[in-house]
């Protein structure tokens, strides 16, 4: 399947004509980064940019077919979206529980000062949720057991390849290396395997999203569950464990509790910032992180924001480039 070039794609064009737009006003204070850069996927994520200009640019395959959104702070504490391609409308319709309209901020009771303090001085997080099952399920299975910089170059290169040029003034605004809709799951389906191979995935990632793909119908439907019920959904994939679920689900449902179990640095995050113990395992992270049921995936993000997180001992995993294997 030949590399589709920026603005050769099905109902793409230069500007697509004028954007639908919207304006928003949140319930309290929100930080348009903090709330939206856990879409990001690497520097150069061919889905999502940030520019200097305040303004945030996220391309997406919606249920009513591509879309491209632009938000950015408008006076007066309000959100100005903008929106183009088949998806428009339904990205503006989303926009509220995207920007974390659905959250609760104020239900998490800090019991840690760490976690006290950085909940203050962070007023503008907020937990997103985009509704889309597929799109965070992806790319959370490229990430599994590999270091994040190969995970993004294998996401960079799948989707300039055989995604779809955004809908929109993308080209116009970002050039050669414009923003890219994910394929669809016929696409994703007919990837040859010299192709996953090129991008760096082995045999057993991309076999896992092949799975998903071919049932994407009924992975989407998680969006609309309670968190144990998505979980259980899409666990049903083999290949799809606690780790990949929890990282999925706490984008597309915008899922306070759910806690990535797994991580080969997260439970020495949380051990350090909590009991100063940097080589907690999943057991001890879960036991630290108890208190805060219900709010679980909350408390991590704000250790993470805390920025106290332990020194590095040892180098970083070596990557690995299966490609010229």
């Amino acid at each position: 399947m030949p590399r589709q070039e920026p603005g050769t794609g099905a109902g793409t064009g230069p500007t697509d004509g004028p954007p639908r737009t919207r304006t928003w006003t949140p319930p309290g204070p929100l930080d348009l980064r903090l709330v939206l850069s856990p879409l990001r996927r690497g520097p150069a994520d061919p889905a999502y940019r940030a520019l200097p200009d305040g303004s945030f640019w996220r391309a997406t395959r919606t249920p009513a077919g591509p879309g491209t959104l632009r938000v950015s702070a408008s006076s007066g504490g309000s959100v100005s979206a903008a929106a183009w391609g088949p998806g428009a409308q339904w990205l503006l319709d989303g926009l509220p529980a995207l920007l974390g309209a659905g959250d609760t901020p104020e239900d998490f009771r800090p019991r840690h000062r760490l976690l006290a303090l950085t909940q203050r001085s962070r007023p503008g997080l907020r937990l997103l949720r985009t509704g889309l099952v597929m799109e965070s399920l992806i790319p959370s299975i490229l990430e599994q057991k590999v270091t994040t910089d190969e995970a993004y170059r294998a996401w960079r290169l799948l989707l300039r390849t055989y995604g779809t040029p955004a809908p929109g003034p993308a080209d116009v605004t970002f050039g050669t290396y414009g923003l890219y809709v994910m394929p669809d799951a016929r696409t994703w389906s007919l990837i040859p395997s010299w192709e996953w191979h090129r991008a760096g995935v082995d045999a057993k990632r991309s076999a896992t999203i092949l799975r998903a793909v071919r049932v994407a119908r009924r992975m989407e439907e998680a969006a609309a569950m309670e968190l144990p019920e998505a979980t259980a959904r899409l666990q049903l994939i083999p290949g799809i464990g606690p780790w990949t679920a929890a990282e999925t689900l706490q984008r597309s449902n915008g899922a306070a509790d759910a806690v990535t179990v797994g991580d080969l640095h997260l439970p020495g995050i949380v051990g350090h910032a909590l009991a100063d113990n940097r080589n907690a395992d999943d057991e001890e992270m879960l036991a630290l992180l108890a208190p805060y049921e219900g709010q679980r995936h909350r408390a991590t993000r704000l250790i993470m924001l805390s920025g106290r997180t332990p020194a590095r001992r040892a180098p970083r995993m070596t990557p690995r480039n299966i490609a010229r294997l």
